[in-house]
C-alpha cells in the first residue's frame, strides 16, 4: 500500500516546482463554480485556478496549481478559510501513508550523524506531527481510521470537529478518486481552516469533492466553536 509514497522525499526539493499548470479546462470549472455561487478566476502569473466563496459569512479560497510541497507530484489543491475561531484550536487530519513518510523523514533527520545543518526544505507538517498527539474514538467507522490519522492537543476538540458526516465525506470520494496513498490533510490552526492535497486524479470530480470536504470542515468548525 505504501509503495507510492515511501520514497516521497527521495527527490530533490526543486522537483516539486516542476509541475505544469493545470490542464483542467477552465470552462467546466467556471460553469460549476457559478452554479455553487463561487467566484472563479485564473492567476495570470502562476496560471493557477482560484475559487473563492463564503461559509457562515467567513471567506475561503481554494487554489489549484503548482505544488508547494516536495511530497506532492503534479498539481496541488490547497485551501484556506478565515474562520475567526479560537486561535488555540489545533486539529490535523492526515492520510496515514503521508504521516508515516513524514515521520520516517523526521527520524532519519534526527538520527543521521552526518547531518550538520537544518534542512530548510522540510515542511512544517513535520513539526505538527511532533506537537500533536494521535487520538481516536469509536463513533467513526474503522475504514476512516485505516485511511486517516487525527492529531490534536485536545481530544474533545477533534471529536467535536470530525463529525460522522465529515468523516463520511473524506471516505466517499467519487470513482475514480484519490487512493489512500494520495497526500491529503485538513487542519484547524490559528483560527483558520486549511486543506492541502495532491490533485490525483486530476479531474473535475476530485476538485468538486475536495471543495465539498473543505466547506463542510469549515461549517463543522464554526458550529462547534460558536458560543452556545
Amino acid at each position: 500500500m505504501f509503495e507510492r509514497i515511501k520514497k516521497v522525499f527521495s527527490r530533490e526539493a526543486k522537483d516539486s516546482q516542476e509541475g505544469t499548470p493545470s490542464q483542467l479546462a477552465h470552462g467546466p470549472v467556471s460553469e460549476w463554480a457559478g452554479t455553487q455561487g463561487f467566484a472563479f478566476s485564473v492567476d495570470a502569473a502562476a496560471q493557477d485556478i482560484v475559487l473563492e466563496g463564503k461559509v457562515g459569512g467567513k471567506p475561503w479560497r481554494l487554489q489549484l496549481g503548482r505544488p508547494t510541497r516536495n511530497y506532492i507530484i503534479g498539481e496541488e489543491l490547497r485551501a484556506r478559510g478565515e474562520l475567526g475561531i479560537a486561535e488555540d484550536i489545533a486539529v490535523l487530519v492526515i492520510n496515514r501513508p503521508l504521516k508515516e513518510a513524514l515521520e520516517k523523514r523526521a527520524y532519519q533527520m534526527y538520527t543521521d550523524n552526518l547531518q550538520t545543518s537544518v534542512d530548510t526544505s522540510l515542511p512544517e507538517e513535520m513539526r505538527w506531527l511532533a506537537m500533536f498527539n494521535e487520538v481516536g474514538w469509536d463513533s467513526l467507522p474503522r475504514p476512516f481510521w485505516t485511511r486517516y490519522s487525527v492529531l490534536t492537543d485536545r481530544r474533545e476538540t477533534a471529536l467535536a470537529w470530525v463529525s460522522p458526516a465529515l468523516a463520511d465525506l473524506m471516505l466517499s470520494w467519487p470513482v475514480p478518486g484519490p487512493t489512500a496513498e494520495v497526500p491529503f490533510m485538513i487542519l484547524l490552526l490559528n483560527g483558520k481552516a486549511y486543506l492541502r492535497m495532491e490533485y490525483t486524479p486530476a479531474d473535475l470530480g476530485t476538485l468538486q469533492h475536495a471543495a465539498q470536504i473543505f466547506t463542510a470542515a469549515c461549517e463543522s468548525a464554526l458550529d462547534f466553536s460558536s458560543p452556545a
